[in-house]
């Protein structure tokens, strides 16, 4: 039902309402006039009864009194019948008097026993008939005494006058007067929605118009053009809100095509393309918080933690893996995991090839064919991985587990906006790994593949109080080759590069990867082995020592050469309480080692320094 037509029916129905509450008003105020006047009637005809035989009985002519109320009851046309009834005592001393004089019915009786007056109402669909009885009583005042001539108290009931009214008149009157109030109503009524529906329906068709206008504008679509014949102020209004869409079309019309720029289709789903808008960039804020939170980042790892934390808060994922693939290598590295361990084979770890997110570069979802991914090692829980290429040599995986498909489909509707995470960092990760290959290549000798002596007095105070914190110890090799400036003197330099060469391929198949190896100058190396024994480090030494001995150098014109290294071993704390130190002890040691006949290796002791020989 239209507004217009509920308003019509409302206001008929409070009129019609209230026209039924005057009719039933009206109704009863003239029934309760009809009974008064009648009553009043009645009284006035009890008390010329009372006075007439009042005088019957002074004059001596009470057996006269039939002709007298005869003349009461004809001489007025309302009263259809009127008797009167005596009381016991007066029937007891004066007789019962005439034979229509008897009681009649049960109000006669009544109203003798009581002496209170009685009215009673009978109505059919011809007539309406009032009686009233009402009763006389022994007085002393204001009239006859009668306790003169009746053997009675004061105040008892000495009997009573009935009397029936016809008040069918008064009833059809009523009718009557209701039936032009009532028709009085109805055309009022109609008058009333006449003129409402005459000046509500522009205003009815305005407002239509405008809710067609606002469900195009929920849609983005802002083109109404609101037309009304109202005039004043509502016509105001309505050149108003065709100028505010007009305004609207030109700066809305196009903004969830232009956000789409930067947040890709189906990101965000909204029949609300305003709510949408609303959403696309709230989504474009944090994410260009998150950018430029990361771009002052320090590492791609501190990234990655950021990363992770997005993950975490804002997706609430309950358990995933984040790693991080070396496309070159084909190797994985895990990043994060949230508890437990990844549910991929150990294998992937180091053939990256057999994740197939990465393999075919497409977001793997377990709902989409079962045991869909061969590689994974927890067959009861539904999972998500999703790849995302940096470059050519390093992309990302995210890893999400769900425990059941509902769960499954809550996390897979945010794909596309943890992707845009994802797209916000790739440039910023780019960006630290190139620079951190380029603080590599400033920190690493391109010879040898070694760190540099650069790297050594950047780090090492710093690995030295993580050292102390952590009780580590370390073992620092000194190497040098024997008489290699004869080699450059003699073969020249590229042999010499050779041999250097060489050398750092020896020191980094031989040592850990916690180990450092470095190139401290020309044909000079520092190898420091964390927590090594002394027998490793022992061990390590002779196996770097004998190795390079063994090697063959080709110094051009069939000629070929080897060479001898001497090696000088100092410990940390044992020997120093600084890496430094240690460093300029195992020198010393070298040195001994150099002029105690060379190609040996020789462990610093402290009389190494206070020997002045011996330096």
């Amino acid at each position: 039902m239209q507004t217009k037509s509920k308003l019509l029916l409302f206001v008929a129905l409070m009129l019609l309402g209230l026209g039924i509450a005057t009719i039933i008003n009206v109704s009863l105020n003239f029934r309760d006039y009809s009974i008064k006047s009648a009553t009043q009637k009645a009284m006035m005809a009890a008390a010329i009864v009372k006075d007439g035989l009042t005088a019957h009985m002074v004059n001596g002519i009470m057996d006269k009194r039939g002709y007298f109320l005869n003349q009461i009851s004809s001489n007025n046309d309302k009263i259809k019948s009127l008797w009167i009834v005596r009381s016991e005592k007066v029937i007891k001393q004066y007789g019962k008097g005439f034979n229509s004089e008897t009681v009649r019915d049960a109000i006669d009786k009544k109203v003798l026993q009581t002496g209170k007056m009685v009215q009673k109402i009978t109505e059919s669909t011809e007539n309406s008939m009032l009686r009233i009885t009402i009763p006389y009583k022994a007085t002393v005042s204001n009239g006859p005494n009668c306790l003169s001539c009746h053997n009675v108290n004061r105040g008892d009931t000495l009997g009573a006058i009935s009397m029936e009214f016809d008040i069918t008149n008064m009833r059809n009157d009523g009718m009557l007067t209701i039936l032009k109030i009532l028709a009085i109503n109805l055309i009022f009524i109609i008058v009333v929605l006449f003129l409402i529906n005459y000046y509500v329906t522009p205003y009815m068709k305005l407002f239509s118009d405008m809710q067609k206008g606002i469900r195009k504008a929920y849609r983005g679509d802002f083109t109404h053009e609101f037309i009304t014949s109202v005039s004043g102020d509502a016509k105001k209004i309505i050149n108003q809100l065709n100028t505010l869409f007009r305004k609207m079309q030109e700066t809305f019309g196009d903004i969830k095509y232009n956000l789409a720029t930067f947040i890709p289709q189906g990101c965000v789903s909204s029949s609300d393309p305003l709510q949408e808008a609303k959403t696309i960039i709230g989504e474009l804020s944090d994410i260009y918080k998150f950018k430029k939170t990361i771009e002052h980042d320090d590492t791609k790892e501190l990234v990655y933690q950021r990363v992770v934390e997005v993950l975490r808060s804002k997706y609430k994922l309950a358990h995933f893996a984040f790693y991080e693939v070396d496309t070159l290598k084909a190797t994985r590295k895990l990043i994060y995991i949230s508890h437990g361990k990844s549910l991929c084979n150990d294998e992937v770890d180091t053939d990256a090839s057999l994740c197939r997110a990465h393999r075919t570069n497409t977001t793997v979802i377990s709902s989409e064919f079962v045991d869909l991914c061969k590689e994974c090692t927890c067959k009861s829980l539904e999972y998500i991985c999703i790849p995302f290429t940096i470059n050519d040599e390093n992309s990302l995986i995210i890893s999400i587990t769900a425990q059941d498909k509902n769960e499954l489909n809550k996390i897979n509707t945010s794909i596309t906006s943890i992707e845009n995470y994802l797209e916000a960092a790739k440039p910023v990760v780019e960006s630290k790994i190139l620079m951190s290959k380029l603080r590599n290549t400033s920190l690493k000798d391109a010879m040898t593949g070694l760190y540099n002596r650069r790297f050594l007095e950047e780090f090492i105070d710093t690995m030295a109080s993580q050292a102390k914190r952590d009780n580590t110890t370390y073992s620092v090799l000194m190497l040098d080759v024997d008489f290699f400036k004869k080699v450059n003197d003699t073969y020249g330099h590229d042999v010499g590069d050779k041999v250097i060469v060489k050398i750092g391929e020896v020191i980094l198949s031989n040592i850990r990867e916690s180990d450092l190896g470095i190139r401290y100058g020309g044909e000079e190396f520092v190898i420091l082995l964390h927590n090594a024994t002394d027998e490793g480090s022992q061990a390590i030494a002779s196996k770097i020592h004998s190795e390079f001995a063994e090697l063959t150098f080709d110094a051009g014109n069939g000629k070929t050469i080897q060479k001898t290294m001497s090696i000088g071993v100092a410990k940390f704390p044992k020997d120093g309480d600084t890496i430094w130190k240690c460093i300029k002890y195992a020198d010393t040691a070298l040195y001994v080692a150099k002029t105690t006949g060379r190609n040996k290796i020789v462990e610093y002791t402290q009389a190494m320094s206070e020997d002045e020989h011996l330096r």
